[in-house]
């Protein structure tokens, strides 16, 4: 399972590329994943389905690397679970339950449900590129443990553009790009732990 879980990370990123060509007008750049949720979107069935069970399997997968990771530290295990655990949840199973709307807006419980999820599911992985790279310099692997930390700099970079992009202000402008920010962050914070299950 733990070897496996590169290729269904990676996945999360691909799916939506090929579900979005069924949806008129939709934007990889300016659009988020979730869009591809809503009741509108002509497959968002298939993006809701592939939500939940992604977060099953993402969540199993922690659990399994937790024995791993606990031989090195096991304070880095707990943490490590916890923030995949939450994002599991919240970002993926919770998400793909509760649709969002064809907006950001939180006007449903639904949608509420889904933000929420999302926004602490998010807030806590971003520390996962972190957690990964204090864990490989504990395990002497300086190479990874210095591509980690610089994937959690690269997160902080591009989720700060992700919440930036929604402002008024930045409407029209590079920072608008609310989608391609979203996509960056969430590669950023995978790879870490695609290296965490190959060199651990």
């Amino acid at each position: 399972m733990k070897n496996s879980l590169p290729f269904l990370l990676a996945a999360d990123l691909l799916i939506p590329f090929l579900l979005a060509p069924t949806y008129k007008g939709y934007s990889h750049l300016t659009k988020v994943m979730s869009v591809l949720g809503n009741s509108k979107a002509p497959l968002h069935f298939v993006y809701n389905i592939w939500l939940v069970v992604f977060g099953i399997y993402f969540l199993f997968s922690a659990v399994r690397l937790y024995p791993v990771v606990a031989k090195t530290s096991s304070v880095i295990a707990v943490l490590l679970f916890l923030v995949i655990a939450v994002y599991a949840i919240g970002g993926c199973i919770l998400s793909g339950l509760f649709s969002v709307e064809e907006t950001k807006s939180l006007e449903t419980p639904s949608a509420k449900i889904h933000g929420f999820g999302s926004v602490i599911g998010f807030l806590l992985l971003a520390l996962a590129p972190l957690l990964v790279g204090i864990y490989f310099f504990k395990r002497a692997n300086g190479t990874l443990g210095a591509f980690s930390l610089l994937c959690f700099v690269l997160t902080i970079g591009f989720f700060t553009l992700f919440v930036m992009a929604d402002k008024p202000k930045f409407q029209g402008t590079l920072i608008a790009l609310e989608g391609l920010w979203q996509r960056l962050s969430l590669l950023s914070m995978y790879l870490p732990i695609m290296a965490l299950c190959y060199w651990k």
